[in-house]
C-alpha cells in the first residue's frame, strides 16, 4: 500500500524533500521568472493594486490595466479621495467591480484608521475590505519581506501534486493541510521570490489541463511522478490516458489567480 507522505517534522527543520523542492524551485524561478509590471515592486500600494486585480482575472488582462489605473491613482491618498464613480470608471473592462469597490474602501481605511500606513501584519491587512487570507499573505511577503504563504490556486495545485496532498477540493481540511504545508516551506531569506515561484510554476508548468511535466524543475520529488501524468502518444498516434489524471484547479484559497 502507498504511504501518504508525512506532513509533520520537527519545527525549525525541513525534510530533505522539502528542502530539495525548494532549492530546486528557486533556482528554476531565478533563471525563467516572468516579466510583469509588479514584479520587484515593493510599494505595498501598488502590491496591494495588483494582487486586488488578479483575483478571477488573467494576468495578460491585468498587465494591461495595472499601468494605466496606477498612473490615474499613483498613491494611497490618491485612490482613497477620488470618487466611488471615478474609480468605478478606471476600472472599466476588468470585470468583477466589486473588487474595484472594496480596494476603494480599503485605502479609506488606511487612511482613516491607519494614518495613511498599509499594515504590515498578515492579521491586520485580513481586516480590510476584499483582502482575504491568499491577498493578505501576498502583500505582506512580497511587499514587507514577511515569511508568511500566499496560496492561490496555481500555488494550490503544485502543493497538492508535488506532495501528494489528497481530499475533496474546496475542503476545510484540504485547505489546512496545504495552508500549513506552504507556511513550512516559505524560504525566509526569499519569500516574495518563493510564493511567486510557486505561482509561475503551476501557471506555466504544472497547469490544471496539461501539465508539462518533463520539463518541471521539480519532477525528482513530485508525488505524481511526472512522466505518467503526461500523455505520450503510442504507436497507432494515438494518446493514452494518463495514469493520474490531473487535478482540477483548487479553491482552497478562497480567490485564485488566472494564469
Amino acid at each position: 500500500m502507498r504511504r501518504r507522505p508525512c506532513l509533520k517534522q520537527r519545527p525549525g527543520r525541513a525534510a530533505p524533500r522539502e528542502a530539495a523542492f525548494r532549492r530546486r524551485l528557486l533556482g528554476w524561478y531565478t533563471r525563467h521568472r516572468r516579466t510583469l509590471p509588479w514584479r520587484g515592486v515593493q510599494d505595498p500600494y501598488a502590491v496591494l493594486v495588483s494582487e486586488i486585480m488578479l483575483q478571477q482575472t488573467q494576468v495578460v488582462r491585468v498587465a494591461r490595466f495595472y499601468p494605466r489605473f496606477l498612473a490615474r491613482y499613483p498613491t494611497l491618498e490618491d485612490l482613497a479621495a477620488a470618487s466611488p464613480d471615478a474609480v468605478r470608471e478606471s476600472w472599466e473592462g476588468l470585470g468583477y467591480y466589486a473588487r474595484a469597490r472594496n480596494l476603494h474602501a480599503a485605502a479609506r481605511a488606511i487612511v482613516t484608521d491607519h494614518g495613511g500606513r498599509m499594515p504590515r501584519g498578515v492579521d491586520e491587512l485580513r481586516r480590510l475590505p476584499g483582502i482575504g487570507r491568499y491577498t493578505a499573505g501576498a502583500v505582506a511577503s512580497l511587499a514587507y519581506g514577511e515569511p508568511v504563504p500566499a496560496v492561490d490556486t496555481n500555488a494550490a495545485r503544485v502543493l497538492a501534486r508535488v506532495f501528494g496532498v489528497r481530499g475533496r477540493k474546496g475542503s476545510a481540511r484540504r485547505e489546512r493541510r496545504l495552508w500549513a504545508l506552504a507556511a513550512r516551506l516559505v524560504a525566509r531569506g526569499r519569500p516574495a521570490d518563493w510564493n511567486q515561484a510557486l505561482m509561475d510554476l503551476g501557471a506555466t508548468v504544472c497547469t490544471a489541463s496539461l501539465p508539462r511535466c518533463p520539463r518541471c524543475p521539480v519532477r525528482g520529488v513530485c508525488a505524481a511522478r511526472g512522466p505518467a501524468v503526461t500523455p505520450r502518444r503510442s504507436g497507432r498516434g494515438t494518446p493514452p490516458p494518463a495514469r493520474h489524471p490531473a487535478p482540477r484547479p483548487s479553491s482552497c484559497c478562497g480567490r485564485g489567480r488566472r494564469t
